[in-house]
């Protein structure tokens, strides 16, 4: 009754005035924080602090080399990370997790008809190895899974070739991930996966594949677009194509591993967390510098900045380096196992995986209530030109946050290079610049500071 004393646009009216009052308080509380944001940016862009993250990165990634899931130099990463970080005066522990261990061991690919040449390969992680003396088989190369169905007839006792086009990293891997499988279906014995790259200089990329149950499980590895489009235009003419394939690639009992957590413990709400966060394995070539070197190091560099600058938020200020993601985010899907039941003290998740060259924009995945106290905190990074909120905060090893409500944001930089670079030889320091990750770090750092210590949480 009291309610139609009001007519619908006086009450539309005053909602309107509320949020407004809202938005512009937090617009104001926000605003608050530019100069301190100021101060981080000249510590991480100009001051004493200018090209610490990449000199990190080049001491470990040149001391440790790669990472892979359940190998003795992951073990190596992530004791020289948490002493590097103790070091730092950090709040640092490893919170322990199982993670797969696969083994490449020696692999070659040889084109055999219409003539001899030697194949640039890298085995798939989870395949299963040749037999001893290998595989010597006739080759079948289709351009798509719809091909390959179409062929089936085809495809018995062949190594299927996928030739398909890259359209884009999230539709055109469903060919590493699954390739091998579908082949088994019609009968194959082995695959070879055009790699999952835009560009190339005859360098294969490796990555994770996925077995389906109940389905034979074949050889599977990743060739190089040239030789893929080479055997693609022999088949074309009509001629045989015969590959010896040989790979000693095989998967051992899970073995024990870390999540490595550093920590600045908020002075009000020290259970409330922001986390930043990347990951610190990698493959087993290169150097993993940009998958995921970059993330991990701007992720503590973050902790740094703030610390040196004596900073300390209402919330803790969490930096966890995954392990195991490239298998698919095993270790974070463990630490989320472990720490749902505080949900609610999780204000934002961060992952930066997507390269750290120059930032553009931070992404973001939340409520509409939460994007508009995001989208003026960006704008504090106004001084380096990152002041876009995009849709869709990405990342492998927040996603199981952000799929129950938790806020998550990933870093979006100039990254048309980056899979020039993944999961191949190619992921050396050479591809990372220190501006760039000054940049980034700075970002981070920002953001990460001004939510951990605005006097609420994010809504969700």
């Amino acid at each position: 009754p009291l309610l139609g004393r009001f007519t619908y646009s006086s009450i539309l009216g005053v909602l309107i005035f509320v949020f407004v009052f809202v938005c512009s308080g937090i617009a104001a509380e926000v605003a608050g924080y530019t100069d301190v944001a100021k101060r981080i940016i000249d510590l991480a862009v100009f001051g004493a602090a200018r090209n610490r993250s990449y000199t990190r990165l080049a001491d470990f990634t040149d001391t440790i080399g790669t990472r892979v899931s359940g190998s003795n130099n992951l073990d190596m990463g992530i004791k020289y990370m948490y002493n590097a970080m103790v070091k730092d005066g950090l709040d640092v522990h490893l919170e322990p997790v199982k993670i797969p261990h696969w083994v490449r061991g020696k692999e070659s690919a040889q084109m055999l008809l219409p003539r001899t040449k030697s194949l640039a390969v890298l085995g798939l992680g989870s395949s299963v190895g040749t037999p001893p003396e290998g595989i010597k088989a006739e080759v079948l190369v289709v351009q798509s899974f719809e091909e390959l169905k179409q062929r089936a007839s085809e495809a018995t006792g062949k190594i299927v070739v996928f030739n398909q086009p890259f359209v884009s990293y999230g539709k055109t891997v469903a060919y590493r991930a699954f390739g091998a499988s579908e082949a088994a279906k019609v009968g194959a014995v082995a695959t070879l996966i055009r790699s999952i790259t835009p560009f190339s200089i005859n360098s294969p990329h490796t990555g994770w594949q996925n077995y389906q149950d109940g389905v034979r499980r074949i050889p599977t590895a990743c060739i190089t677009v040239e030789d893929a489009e080479l055997m693609w235009r022999i088949a074309q003419r009509g001629q045989q194509i015969v590959v010896q394939l040989n790979m000693e690639a095989k998967t051992l009992p899970d073995v024990g591993s870390f999540n490595t957590v550093a920590e600045i413990r908020g002075w009000q709400h020290p259970n409330q967390v922001v986390v930043l966060s990347g990951h610190l394995d990698s493959w087993d070539v290169g150097q993993g510098a940009m998958d995921d070197g970059g993330g991990a190091m701007i992720s503590w560099e973050a902790l740094s900045l703030i610390k040196d600058l004596g900073l300390r938020p209402r919330r803790t200020l969490r930096t966890i380096l995954w392990t195991a993601e490239e298998q698919g985010g095993v270790g974070a899907q463990q630490y989320f196992s472990l720490h749902k039941g505080n949900m609610s003290n999780f204000d934002l998740v961060m992952e930066s995986d997507l390269g750290t060259f120059t930032p553009v924009a931070l992404q973001f995945t939340g409520s509409d209530a939460a994007r508009k106290v995001m989208e003026e905190v960006v704008k504090l990074l106004a001084p380096i030109n990152v002041t876009k909120l995009e849709d869709n905060g990405e990342g492998t090893d927040i996603s199981p946050w952000m799929k129950v409500g938790v806020p998550g944001a990933s870093l979006h930089t100039a990254d048309s290079r980056y899979f020039w670079f993944h999961h191949s030889e190619g992921d050396t320091m050479s591809v990372q610049d220190p501006g760039d990750m000054d940049l980034c770090s700075a970002a981070w750092a920002v953001v990460a500071y001004v939510v951990a210590d605005l006097q609420d949480m994010l809504p969700r």
